[in-house]
């Protein structure tokens, strides 16, 4: 199988190592030629291109399989809808008609806030952050290419994920090993997934969209409407609590936890007060979490 990967960063490159280790092709699209060249070393083929410029695609190669997985560099000098919801909509266009599967990483910031409510695939979206806008506007480009112009045979896939966390991607570790405050609420909910288990959902739901439990009636459908899951461990925990079992892991000190600064990134995060049910992805995938808590992944991470 060939696999073309847009966005090789921290959850894109564990999907696409697990796709080369099976065998597969696999592209990689990335915008510095630096990594191009490291990317070859490793066995990948790859392409320079930036996703806010379709003329730096130039082909396209031929593949089975399409990821999504653009992050936002804040360093960059474009906004974050042009990155998430114009850029998939300029690959869209620019992909060959061998594309089967088309998986896209969005957010469960789609849905906004929830006041600590249970939040499924079936809860209306409402974003309050521009991340959570422009990942609902690039769900939305998704969904109108496979109704107006996909070819029929496309599958599609949606994977709003919660906060992923693992090695070398732990908030506040430093802070914490200072015994510095952490600017943040110790009230609310956390939604976390560890990254080696997106990733292994990734691959299965690539395997799922190929249909083989489907009837025609099922395929029909989804050939023309992107299913979505919501990827979490199904394990909300309370902010607070998840610091202090951080805290307890590297023997620091009782965490402290001050205001963060109205209007900034930091409190916006703690006023979208959710808790996420992965209930649908557990049923379709038949997949078991490798780290179902955030206990079994912090102890892998860090203890």
């Amino acid at each position: 199988m060939d696999r073309l990967v847009f966005g090789c960063g921290y959850l894109g490159e564990r999907v696409a190592a697990q796709w080369r280790e099976s065998g597969d092709t696999v592209h990689v699209v990335t915008r510095s030629m630096e990594s191009a060249v490291a990317y070859r070393e490793y066995g990948y083929e790859t392409i320079v291109a930036d996703v806010t410029d379709p003329n730096t695609f130039g082909e396209l190669p031929e593949v089975d399989t399409v990821l999504y997985a653009v992050g936002y560099d804040r360093t960059s000098d474009h906004s974050i809808e042009e990155v998430y919801a114009q850029g998939v909509s300029n690959v869209l266009a620019a992909l060959p008609e061998s594309v089967e599967h088309f998986i896209y990483i969005s957010t469960t910031g789609v849905y906004g806030d929830a006041n600590g409510k249970v939040v499924d695939e079936t809860t209306p979206t409402s974003p309050h952050r521009a991340g959570g806008k422009a990942s609902l506007a690039a769900e939305r480009f998704l969904t109108e290419s496979l109704l107006e112009s996909a070819p029929q045979s496309r599958q599609a896939a949606i994977l709003r994920l919660a906060g992923i966390y693992g090695p070398g991607r732990v908030p506040y570790l430093e802070k914490l090993r200072a015994g510095e405050p952490i600017a943040a609420l110790s009230e609310g909910w956390l939604n976390l997934t560890h990254v080696d288990d997106a990733a292994r959902v990734v691959v299965q739901v690539d395997r799922w969209l190929d249909g083989g439990a489907w009837n025609a009636e099922d395929r029909a459908v989804k050939a023309i409407r992107p299913v979505i899951f919501n990827v979490s461990d199904g394990s909300p925990v309370v902010r607070g609590d998840y610091y202090r079992e951080v805290a307890r892991l590297i023997g620091a000190a009782e965490p402290q936890f001050e205001q963060p600064e109205p209007d900034s990134p930091k409190a916006a995060r703690a006023a979208t007060n959710k808790r996420i049910s992965n209930a649908k992805l557990l049923e379709e995938l038949e997949i078991k979490f490798q780290y179902p808590s955030y206990r079994e992944g912090l102890k892998a991470i860090l203890g």
